[in-house]
């Protein structure tokens, strides 16, 4: 007998281009897992056309129209847990999440962002980036926690911050691996190889 696939439940704010890669990966075999619900919190996320031209239930829970945290995040958990979602994944979700969300999927909710933790936290990371002046910038995927951008790490990818760069130029260049390394996590996720000890997150053999 086959053990199930997971299910993810990706969040997301804008474009949507890491939901587009793990569309992709799953496409090509490289994830095994089955996307069962994309959920925006703005109507008008490019992401949900994404979804929809994946033949994937597509659903915007628009923040403006709940009073409070607590009441949008608890209409994110009805859809998430009617989806059957295993794993929630945060791909360009731009609002922090509760302790009410974080710990009724608790271990059980990734993120991407755009810097090498735990350098650089927060909503503008390439803006900060720049004007720290490192040599070396990147992407870190981890599991989500109540702090922000502060759970255990699980991927890293580096890339070079150039003489002349941009928010957008380098914001470009870090989003190419995002979308290499963030399906990667799903797929250790969905193997049963990722083992948090503490702040460490070991990868089984």
């Amino acid at each position: 007998m086959t053990e199930a696939k997971q299910k993810l439940g990706v969040l997301c704010s804008g474009r949507g281009t890491d939901l587009q890669s793990i569309i992709d990966a799953i496409g090509r075999g490289e994830v095994d897992a089955e996307i069962a619900v994309v959920l925006t919190d703005k109507p008008d996320a490019f992401a949900l056309e994404r979804a929809k031209k994946a033949g994937i239930k597509a659903v915007c829970v628009n923040r403006k129209q709940y009073d409070g945290r607590e009441p949008f995040e608890r209409a994110l958990i009805a859809e998430l847990e009617e989806a059957g979602v295993t794993l929630v994944v945060l791909a360009g979700f731009m609002r922090i999440l509760t302790p009410v969300f974080v710990h009724h999927f608790a271990g059980r909710i990734m993120n991407i962002h755009p810097a090498l933790l735990p350098s650089f936290p927060g909503a503008h990371a390439h803006r900060d980036v720049l004007a720290y002046g490192v040599k070396v910038s990147g992407c870190t995927v981890h599991f989500v926690d109540e702090g922000t951008d502060s759970g255990p790490i699980i991927l890293q990818a580096a890339v070079p911050v150039l003489d002349g760069d941009t928010e957008e130029t380098l914001g470009a260049r870090v989003l190419e691996q995002e979308h290499v390394i963030y399906p990667q996590a799903i797929q250790l996720y969905c193997e049963g190889r990722l083992q948090v000890e503490g702040r460490h997150v070991r990868i089984l053999d």
